[in-house]
C-alpha cells in the first residue's frame, strides 16, 4: 500500500509540474497569493506576474510563491525549498512588461532531511486521502505544504470550510511535526 501512494505521489507531483509548465497552472496570487483562483479584479501586470510564477518549472506543492503589485513595483514574497526558484522567479517577473523593479523578499527554507520526510509525509497524509485528492489533479496543487524546521503551514484555496477543516486534520496526523498552522483560504470567502 505504501509503495502504490508513493509512486502515486510521484506521479500526481510529475504530471502537476509538468502541466504547469504547459498550461500555466492554477493560481497562487490573489492580493498577493500565486494560486487563489480570483484573478478578475486584477490589473495586466497583476495577471502577468501571476502567469510567469506558476509557469516556473521548480515550482511545486511544497512551494509558496506569493506577490503584490504596487504601481509598477512587484514585491515577491512566500518561502520555496530551492534557492534557484527564489532567483528565477526574480528573474521571470523582471521581463513583465510594465514592471520596473522587483522586490524579491521570498525565503529560502533551510535545507534539512527531517523537513524532506514530513513534506513526503504531509503530502501522503492530505493528498492520499479520498476527499482531498481531487486538489492534487490540478495542474498545480491548490493545497501548498511549507515545512520550515518541523513547523507545518497550509497554504492555498479549497473548495469549502468542510475541506480547510480536513486537510488540517490530515496535516495534525503525522508524526513528528512541532506545529501545524491553517492559513487555507476558502474560495469566495
Amino acid at each position: 500500500m505504501r509503495k502504490i501512494i508513493g509512486a502515486l505521489s510521484c506521479c500526481v507531483l510529475s504530471a502537476g509540474l509538468l502541466a504547469a509548465q504547459t498550461s500555466g497552472g492554477a493560481n497562487r496570487a490573489t492580493g498577493g497569493n500565486a494560486a487563489a483562483p480570483n484573478i478578475m479584479g486584477q490589473g495586466p501586470i497583476a495577471r502577468e506576474v501571476r502567469h510567469q510564477l506558476v509557469m516556473l518549472p521548480y515550482y511545486t506543492v511544497f512551494d509558496n510563491l506569493a506577490y503584490r503589485v504596487d504601481g509598477n513595483t512587484v514585491t515577491l514574497y512566500g518561502q520555496v525549498v530551492r534557492p534557484v526558484l527564489k532567483s528565477d522567479a526574480q528573474n521571470v517577473v523582471k521581463s513583465v512588461e510594465g514592471v520596473e523593479r522587483v522586490n524579491n523578499e521570498i525565503q529560502v527554507l533551510p535545507l534539512s532531511p527531517m523537513d524532506d520526510r514530513i513534506r513526503r509525509a504531509e503530502f501522503r497524509s492530505i493528498y492520499g486521502f479520498a476527499d482531498l485528492y481531487r486538489y492534487a489533479m490540478e495542474a498545480v496543487p491548490s493545497i501548498h505544504i511549507i515545512v520550515d524546521n518541523g513547523k507545518v503551514t497550509l497554504v492555498g484555496v479549497v473548495d469549502s470550510t468542510a475541506d480547510k477543516n480536513l486537510a488540517g486534520i490530515r496535516a495534525n496526523a503525522v508524526p513528528g511535526v512541532f506545529s501545524v498552522t491553517n492559513d487555507l483560504q476558502v474560495q469566495g470567502h
